[in-house]
Protein backbone atom coordinates (compact mmCIF):
# COMPACT_ATOMS: atom_id res chain seq x y z
CA UNK A 1 0.00 0.00 0.00
CA UNK A 2 2.47 2.35 0.98
CA UNK A 3 4.29 2.04 -2.59
CA UNK A 4 0.72 2.35 -4.65
CA UNK A 5 0.49 5.83 -1.73
CA UNK A 6 3.77 7.09 -2.79
CA UNK A 7 3.97 6.02 -6.34
CA UNK A 8 -0.02 7.83 -6.45
CA UNK A 9 1.84 10.69 -5.01
CA UNK A 10 4.74 10.87 -7.61
CA UNK A 11 1.75 11.22 -10.45
CA UNK A 12 -0.08 14.08 -8.70
CA UNK A 13 2.69 16.09 -7.96
CA UNK A 14 4.09 15.44 -11.27
CA UNK A 15 1.28 16.36 -12.87
CA UNK A 16 -0.24 19.51 -10.48
CA UNK A 17 3.19 20.55 -9.22
CA UNK A 18 1.52 20.73 -5.43
CA UNK A 19 5.26 21.03 -4.23
CA UNK A 20 7.28 20.31 -6.83
CA UNK A 21 6.16 21.82 -9.99
CA UNK A 22 7.50 20.68 -13.52
CA UNK A 23 10.45 23.70 -14.95
CA UNK A 24 9.28 24.61 -18.58
CA UNK A 25 11.92 25.09 -20.77
CA UNK A 26 11.57 28.91 -20.05
CA UNK A 27 12.60 28.26 -16.70
CA UNK A 28 14.64 29.97 -14.56
CA UNK A 29 17.65 27.96 -11.67
CA UNK A 30 18.47 29.11 -8.44
CA UNK A 31 16.04 32.07 -8.17
CA UNK A 32 15.49 33.51 -4.52
CA UNK A 33 12.96 35.72 -3.14
CA UNK A 34 12.49 37.19 0.49
CA UNK A 35 14.69 34.93 1.99
CA UNK A 36 13.22 32.10 -0.04
CA UNK A 37 15.14 29.25 -2.51
CA UNK A 38 13.70 27.70 -5.41
CA UNK A 39 15.91 24.92 -6.77
CA UNK A 40 14.33 23.78 -10.70
CA UNK A 41 15.50 19.99 -11.94
CA UNK A 42 13.79 17.72 -14.80
CA UNK A 43 14.84 14.65 -16.73
CA UNK A 44 15.10 10.80 -15.59
CA UNK A 45 11.55 9.60 -15.17
CA UNK A 46 13.19 6.12 -13.79
CA UNK A 47 14.05 7.82 -10.67
CA UNK A 48 10.74 10.51 -10.17
CA UNK A 49 9.18 8.59 -7.86
CA UNK A 50 12.02 8.51 -5.67
CA UNK A 51 12.57 12.25 -5.89
CA UNK A 52 8.84 13.08 -5.31
CA UNK A 53 8.94 11.29 -2.01
CA UNK A 54 12.10 12.88 -1.21
CA UNK A 55 11.35 16.64 -2.27
CA UNK A 56 7.96 16.42 -0.70
CA UNK A 57 9.65 15.16 2.99
CA UNK A 58 12.69 17.35 2.62
CA UNK A 59 10.47 20.58 1.85
CA UNK A 60 8.51 19.36 5.29
CA UNK A 61 11.74 20.07 7.08
CA UNK A 62 13.26 23.27 4.87
CA UNK A 63 10.04 25.00 4.36
CA UNK A 64 12.45 28.35 2.81
CA UNK A 65 13.38 25.92 -0.23
CA UNK A 66 11.54 24.70 -3.21
CA UNK A 67 12.43 22.18 -5.35
CA UNK A 68 10.91 21.66 -8.74
CA UNK A 69 11.39 18.19 -10.39
CA UNK A 70 9.81 17.84 -13.84
CA UNK A 71 10.13 14.25 -15.80
CA UNK A 72 10.80 14.39 -19.26
CA UNK A 73 13.04 11.96 -19.49
CA UNK A 74 17.40 11.66 -18.91
CA UNK A 75 17.88 13.24 -22.61
CA UNK A 76 16.07 16.43 -21.29
CA UNK A 77 17.09 16.63 -18.27
CA UNK A 78 21.05 16.56 -19.41
CA UNK A 79 20.13 19.21 -22.38
CA UNK A 80 18.32 21.32 -19.44
CA UNK A 81 21.44 20.99 -17.65
CA UNK A 82 23.67 21.86 -20.40
CA UNK A 83 22.13 25.31 -21.17
CA UNK A 84 21.56 25.89 -17.13
CA UNK A 85 18.03 26.08 -16.90
CA UNK A 86 17.94 23.59 -14.33
CA UNK A 87 20.27 23.52 -11.05
CA UNK A 88 20.21 19.97 -11.70
CA UNK A 89 19.61 16.90 -13.55
CA UNK A 90 18.34 13.35 -13.15
CA UNK A 91 19.85 10.82 -15.21
CA UNK A 92 19.56 7.14 -15.89
CA UNK A 93 22.61 8.01 -18.63
CA UNK A 94 26.21 9.45 -18.39
CA UNK A 95 27.07 12.36 -21.10
CA UNK A 96 29.11 10.92 -23.65
CA UNK A 97 33.14 12.72 -23.87
CA UNK A 98 32.27 14.89 -27.23
CA UNK A 99 29.22 16.25 -25.48
CA UNK A 100 31.01 17.34 -21.82
CA UNK A 101 32.29 20.61 -23.57
CA UNK A 102 28.18 21.43 -24.21
CA UNK A 103 28.10 22.16 -20.62
CA UNK A 104 27.46 26.11 -19.70
CA UNK A 105 28.39 25.15 -16.44
CA UNK A 106 31.87 23.76 -16.23
CA UNK A 107 32.94 20.65 -14.48
CA UNK A 108 30.09 18.00 -13.72
CA UNK A 109 29.81 15.92 -10.49
CA UNK A 110 27.54 12.60 -10.36
CA UNK A 111 25.88 12.04 -7.63
CA UNK A 112 24.68 8.04 -6.85
CA UNK A 113 21.04 7.84 -5.55
CA UNK A 114 19.33 4.92 -5.59
CA UNK A 115 19.14 1.61 -8.28
CA UNK A 116 16.22 -0.42 -9.26
CA UNK A 117 15.68 -3.06 -11.89
CA UNK A 118 14.12 -1.77 -15.74
CA UNK A 119 11.67 -4.34 -15.59
CA UNK A 120 10.24 -6.29 -18.70
CA UNK A 121 6.49 -5.73 -17.99
CA UNK A 122 3.90 -7.84 -20.54
CA UNK A 123 0.30 -8.82 -20.94
CA UNK A 124 -0.34 -11.82 -22.13
CA UNK A 125 -3.64 -13.94 -21.94
CA UNK A 126 -3.56 -16.79 -19.34
CA UNK A 127 0.08 -16.38 -18.79
CA UNK A 128 1.05 -15.11 -15.12
CA UNK A 129 4.71 -16.91 -15.13
CA UNK A 130 7.42 -15.74 -17.47
CA UNK A 131 11.09 -16.52 -17.90
CA UNK A 132 13.28 -14.93 -20.68
CA UNK A 133 16.81 -16.05 -21.54
CA UNK A 134 19.00 -13.08 -23.11
CA UNK A 135 19.20 -13.99 -26.31
CA UNK A 136 15.22 -14.73 -26.59
CA UNK A 137 14.51 -10.84 -25.19
CA UNK A 138 16.98 -9.80 -27.71
CA UNK A 139 15.59 -11.61 -30.51
CA UNK A 140 11.81 -10.42 -29.09
CA UNK A 141 13.05 -6.74 -29.26
CA UNK A 142 14.46 -7.06 -32.19
CA UNK A 143 11.54 -8.32 -33.74
CA UNK A 144 12.82 -11.61 -34.73
CA UNK A 145 10.67 -13.03 -32.36
CA UNK A 146 6.83 -12.09 -33.22
CA UNK A 147 5.01 -15.23 -31.89
CA UNK A 148 4.41 -15.86 -27.95
CA UNK A 149 4.30 -19.41 -28.77
CA UNK A 150 7.73 -19.12 -30.41
CA UNK A 151 10.06 -21.96 -30.07
CA UNK A 152 12.81 -20.26 -28.19
CA UNK A 153 10.05 -18.51 -25.72
CA UNK A 154 8.49 -21.61 -25.00
CA UNK A 155 12.04 -23.75 -24.11
CA UNK A 156 12.58 -20.48 -21.20
CA UNK A 157 8.95 -22.02 -19.57
CA UNK A 158 8.78 -25.47 -19.59
CA UNK A 159 5.19 -26.59 -18.57
CA UNK A 160 3.25 -23.21 -19.54
CA UNK A 161 0.92 -22.98 -22.04
CA UNK A 162 1.85 -20.10 -24.39
CA UNK A 163 -0.77 -18.51 -26.89
CA UNK A 164 -0.11 -18.09 -30.37
CA UNK A 165 -0.45 -14.35 -29.88
CA UNK A 166 1.07 -11.79 -31.97
CA UNK A 167 4.11 -9.83 -29.96
CA UNK A 168 3.67 -6.01 -29.46
CA UNK A 169 6.69 -4.16 -28.51
CA UNK A 170 6.27 -0.57 -26.94
CA UNK A 171 9.86 1.36 -26.04
CA UNK A 172 10.14 4.86 -25.40
CA UNK A 173 9.49 7.83 -27.68
CA UNK A 174 11.68 10.49 -25.63
CA UNK A 175 15.02 10.53 -24.92
CA UNK A 176 15.79 7.99 -21.94
CA UNK A 177 18.17 6.49 -19.84
CA UNK A 178 16.10 3.05 -19.30
CA UNK A 179 16.29 3.21 -23.24
CA UNK A 180 20.30 3.50 -22.47
CA UNK A 181 20.22 0.89 -19.97
CA UNK A 182 18.27 -1.39 -21.69
CA UNK A 183 19.43 -1.30 -24.92
CA UNK A 184 23.22 -1.67 -23.41
CA UNK A 185 22.21 -4.96 -22.10
CA UNK A 186 21.16 -6.94 -25.15
CA UNK A 187 23.79 -5.38 -26.82
CA UNK A 188 26.20 -6.81 -24.08
CA UNK A 189 24.52 -10.22 -24.02
CA UNK A 190 23.82 -10.83 -27.67
CA UNK A 191 25.00 -8.28 -30.46
CA UNK A 192 24.50 -11.06 -33.05
CA UNK A 193 20.38 -10.59 -32.75
CA UNK A 194 20.23 -7.18 -31.33
CA UNK A 195 22.03 -4.91 -33.49
CA UNK A 196 20.90 -1.50 -32.93
CA UNK A 197 23.39 -1.01 -30.16
CA UNK A 198 22.45 1.07 -27.42
CA UNK A 199 21.83 5.10 -26.38
CA UNK A 200 18.90 7.35 -24.91
CA UNK A 201 17.48 6.53 -28.02
CA UNK A 202 17.84 3.83 -31.01
CA UNK A 203 16.11 3.18 -34.30
CA UNK A 204 13.83 1.10 -33.34
CA UNK A 205 12.01 -1.45 -36.19
CA UNK A 206 8.95 0.16 -37.57
CA UNK A 207 6.12 -2.23 -36.44
CA UNK A 208 7.10 -1.38 -32.16
CA UNK A 209 4.61 1.62 -30.42
CA UNK A 210 6.36 4.10 -28.47
CA UNK A 211 5.20 5.77 -25.54
CA UNK A 212 6.48 8.60 -23.65
CA UNK A 213 8.31 8.03 -19.89
CA UNK A 214 8.06 5.22 -17.92
CA UNK A 215 4.18 5.70 -17.49
CA UNK A 216 3.68 6.09 -21.20
CA UNK A 217 5.34 2.59 -21.91
CA UNK A 218 3.11 0.59 -19.13
CA UNK A 219 0.07 2.49 -20.41
CA UNK A 220 0.77 0.77 -23.72
CA UNK A 221 1.50 -2.72 -22.17
CA UNK A 222 -1.34 -2.29 -19.90
CA UNK A 223 -4.13 -1.71 -23.19
CA UNK A 224 -2.24 -4.49 -25.48
CA UNK A 225 -2.47 -8.03 -25.25
CA UNK A 226 0.75 -9.60 -26.27
CA UNK A 227 2.35 -6.20 -25.50
CA UNK A 228 6.22 -6.78 -24.10
CA UNK A 229 7.88 -3.22 -22.85
CA UNK A 230 10.90 -2.32 -20.35
CA UNK A 231 9.18 -0.24 -17.15
CA UNK A 232 11.04 0.98 -13.98
CA UNK A 233 9.86 -1.33 -11.20
CA UNK A 234 7.67 1.45 -9.29
CA UNK A 235 5.58 2.39 -12.38
CA UNK A 236 5.28 -1.31 -12.85
CA UNK A 237 3.70 -2.08 -9.96
CA UNK A 238 1.62 1.30 -10.18
CA UNK A 239 0.36 0.07 -13.18
CA UNK A 240 -0.27 -3.71 -11.89
CA UNK A 241 1.55 -5.02 -14.58
CA UNK A 242 2.97 -8.63 -14.75
CA UNK A 243 7.18 -8.66 -15.05
CA UNK A 244 9.25 -11.45 -16.25
CA UNK A 245 11.84 -13.18 -14.86
CA UNK A 246 15.04 -12.68 -16.77
CA UNK A 247 18.31 -15.35 -16.97
CA UNK A 248 21.14 -13.60 -15.40
CA UNK A 249 24.80 -13.96 -16.10
CA UNK A 250 25.01 -16.65 -13.28
CA UNK A 251 22.58 -18.54 -15.55
CA UNK A 252 19.73 -18.46 -13.04
CA UNK A 253 16.09 -16.79 -13.66
CA UNK A 254 15.47 -13.79 -11.64
CA UNK A 255 12.50 -11.65 -11.11
CA UNK A 256 12.84 -7.93 -10.94
CA UNK A 257 12.84 -6.95 -7.13
CA UNK A 258 14.27 -4.55 -4.88
CA UNK A 259 16.70 -6.97 -3.25
CA UNK A 260 17.99 -7.88 -6.76
CA UNK A 261 18.56 -5.07 -7.63
CA UNK A 262 20.84 -4.20 -4.48
CA UNK A 263 22.53 -7.48 -5.14
CA UNK A 264 23.56 -6.25 -8.55
CA UNK A 265 24.89 -2.80 -7.01
CA UNK A 266 26.84 -4.88 -4.58
CA UNK A 267 28.75 -6.67 -6.96
CA UNK A 268 29.60 -3.69 -9.00
CA UNK A 269 32.38 -1.66 -9.07
CA UNK A 270 32.26 2.10 -8.98
CA UNK A 271 34.49 4.85 -10.24
CA UNK A 272 36.56 7.28 -8.64
CA UNK A 273 33.67 9.77 -9.60
CA UNK A 274 31.09 7.19 -8.14
CA UNK A 275 29.66 6.22 -11.66
CA UNK A 276 28.83 2.92 -11.87
CA UNK A 277 27.64 -0.14 -14.06
CA UNK A 278 25.47 -2.82 -12.43
CA UNK A 279 24.17 -4.03 -15.72
CA UNK A 280 24.92 -8.06 -16.32
CA UNK A 281 26.54 -7.83 -12.80
CA UNK A 282 27.85 -11.01 -11.27
CA UNK A 283 26.05 -12.96 -9.04
CA UNK A 284 23.39 -15.85 -8.46
CA UNK A 285 20.85 -13.52 -6.66
CA UNK A 286 21.33 -10.53 -8.94
CA UNK A 287 19.21 -9.04 -11.51
CA UNK A 288 20.91 -8.14 -14.72
CA UNK A 289 19.24 -5.37 -15.66
CA UNK A 290 19.93 -3.33 -12.92
CA UNK A 291 20.04 0.32 -13.40
CA UNK A 292 21.82 3.35 -12.07
CA UNK A 293 20.65 6.74 -11.69
CA UNK A 294 22.11 10.06 -10.61
CA UNK A 295 21.54 13.38 -9.73
CA UNK A 296 24.04 15.59 -12.08
CA UNK A 297 25.28 19.21 -11.09
CA UNK A 298 28.18 21.63 -11.72
CA UNK A 299 30.82 21.43 -9.25
CA UNK A 300 31.26 25.30 -9.47
CA UNK A 301 27.58 26.81 -8.53
CA UNK A 302 27.62 30.46 -9.47
CA UNK A 303 24.99 31.58 -6.58
CA UNK A 304 25.50 31.30 -2.78
CA UNK A 305 21.79 30.92 -1.62
CA UNK A 306 20.54 27.92 -4.77
CA UNK A 307 24.25 26.83 -4.46
CA UNK A 308 23.76 26.65 -0.36
CA UNK A 309 19.85 25.28 -0.85
CA UNK A 310 21.35 22.47 -3.12
CA UNK A 311 24.11 21.20 -1.49
CA UNK A 312 21.63 20.53 1.42
CA UNK A 313 18.98 18.98 -0.81
CA UNK A 314 21.97 16.23 -1.78
CA UNK A 315 23.12 15.86 2.16
CA UNK A 316 19.29 15.20 2.85
CA UNK A 317 19.29 12.43 -0.03
CA UNK A 318 22.14 10.44 2.02
CA UNK A 319 20.80 11.48 4.93
CA UNK A 320 17.11 10.24 4.79
CA UNK A 321 16.27 9.73 1.44
CA UNK A 322 18.17 6.29 1.11
CA UNK A 323 16.04 5.09 4.10
CA UNK A 324 13.01 5.65 2.23
CA UNK A 325 14.35 4.10 -0.67
CA UNK A 326 12.94 0.46 -0.40
CA UNK A 327 9.39 1.93 -0.05
CA UNK A 328 9.36 3.76 -2.93
CA UNK A 329 10.38 1.07 -5.06
CA UNK A 330 14.27 1.03 -5.06
CA UNK A 331 17.63 -0.31 -3.85
CA UNK A 332 19.19 2.04 -1.72
CA UNK A 333 23.23 2.12 -1.85
CA UNK A 334 25.60 0.14 -0.17
CA UNK A 335 26.98 2.31 3.15
CA UNK A 336 30.03 2.67 1.48
CA UNK A 337 29.11 4.23 -1.52
CA UNK A 338 26.81 6.82 0.92
CA UNK A 339 30.15 8.00 2.84
CA UNK A 340 31.75 8.45 -0.63
CA UNK A 341 28.85 10.93 -1.90
CA UNK A 342 28.62 12.87 1.46
CA UNK A 343 32.31 13.31 1.05
CA UNK A 344 32.25 14.14 -2.28
CA UNK A 345 29.94 16.88 -1.67
CA UNK A 346 32.88 18.94 -0.39
CA UNK A 347 33.66 19.28 -4.44
CA UNK A 348 30.68 21.60 -4.53
CA UNK A 349 31.94 25.18 -4.63
CA UNK A 350 29.79 27.89 -3.44
CA UNK A 351 30.47 31.49 -3.74
CA UNK A 352 31.00 33.64 -1.12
Amino acid sequence: RVLIVIAGLAVVLAACGSSSKSPSSNSSPGSTSGGKVTLNGSGSTFQQTFDQAVISSFQGANSNITVNYGGGGSGKGKTDLQTKTVDFAGTDSLPKPAELSQYQGGALLYFPTVAAPITVSYKLSGVSKLSLSDSTLAKIFALKITKWNDAAVTKDNPGVTLPSTTITVAHRADGSGTTSNFTKFLDAVDPTDWTLGHGDTVDWASGTQAGTGNAGVAQIVSQTDGAIGYVDLATATSANLSTAAIKNSAGKFVAPTVDSAAAAVANSTFAADLTYNPINAAGAAAYPITSPTYVMVYAKQTNKASGTALKSFLQYIYATGEGMAKDSGYAALPATIVTKAVAQLSKIQIPA
